[in-house]
């Protein structure tokens, strides 16, 4: 078999797979794409006026059956940050778990906890890493986020599927329904504010993004299922109850079910108040 010569005007360039398809070839993914992945969908993390407002729906897919509908995808990585996942599930999961491990072990052999920033690239390095077996459909792209205590504020960071790592200065969101949520956190946020305002813009960033995207779970009112939810301040990661969220959640609903709520979907939240109800 002779090599291929090309014309110093038609160089296909340093990739060897447009190398590959320019010659009849195909980029070999090993072993090929694993069926029937269970992947986790929509998660979203903004900022508020003390930290930082982590929530992600509850629903798993396997292709159009619903897999699980009580996933966690929301997690603490140490007292200060949080780690919100999306793509397949089992990886994303063990992911989460040794990222924990990692975290901890660092501050046993050092005794402090690692900067935010080391947290933010070690969890991007575990993305890149996971690379090999993203080509075969097991993908798992996460967000980052937590209180930075040498600045006093909370910082959020995103991540692509090759584990760059990028820093957001607002909210983020990743998963299948990421572009309404993220649409609905962007015309509803603004600076500072407050804590019951940041959870009932979460909330209605993930009701409106299960509305138009079928892999994003919505609120379950019959079995009692509603998406997980942290803040995380100078005090450390905590949980949201669930009987708050799902308070705020029948709220939406009722506001939903009126005539002017209808007509201000994808508005800023008004509901509960800028705290606790």
């Amino acid at each position: 078999m002779s090599l291929p010569i090309f014309a110093p005007g038609d160089d296909p360039g340093p990739s060897f797979a447009d190398l590959l398809r320019r010659t009849g070839g195909a980029p070999p993914v090993p072993g090929g794409p694993v069926p029937d992945v269970t992947h986790a969908t929509t998660v979203v993390a903004l900022r508020f006026a003390d930290g930082v407002i982590m929530a992600g729906d509850r629903r798993a897919t396997s292709g159009n059956l619903i897999s699980h509908r009580t996933m966690e995808k929301v997690f603490p990585a140490d007292r200060h940050s949080g780690v919100a996942i999306a793509g397949a599930a089992g990886p994303a999961v063990e992911m989460v778990e040794l990222f924990q491990l990692q975290l901890e072990h660092y501050e046993k052999v050092e005794g402090v906890e690692l900067s935010l920033e080391g947290k933010a690239n070690q969890l991007s390095l575990m993305v890149r890493n996971n690379l090999p077996a993203a080509m075969q459909g097991l993908v798992v792209v996460p967000v980052f986020a937590g209180y930075d205590l040498r600045r006093g504020t909370g910082r959020l960071f995103q991540y692509d599927v090759t584990g760059g790592r990028y820093e957001e200065s607002d909210f983020a969101t990743t998963g299948s329904g990421r572009l309404h949520a993220g649409t609905v956190v962007k015309l509803g946020y603004r600076e500072g504010i407050e804590r019951g305002e940041a959870v009932d813009l979460a909330i209605s960033a993930l009701f409106q993004a299960a509305d138009e995207d079928s892999a994003t779970g919505g609120p379950d009112l019959v079995r009692g299922i509603f998406p997980t939810m942290a803040a995380i301040t100078a005090e450390g990661f905590q949980r949201i109850e669930e009987g708050e969220v799902a308070e705020r959640f029948r709220q939406l609903v009722d506001r939903l079910s009126t005539p002017e709520g209808t007509a201000s979907v994808g508005t800023a939240p008004t509901m509960g108040g800028g705290g606790r109800p």
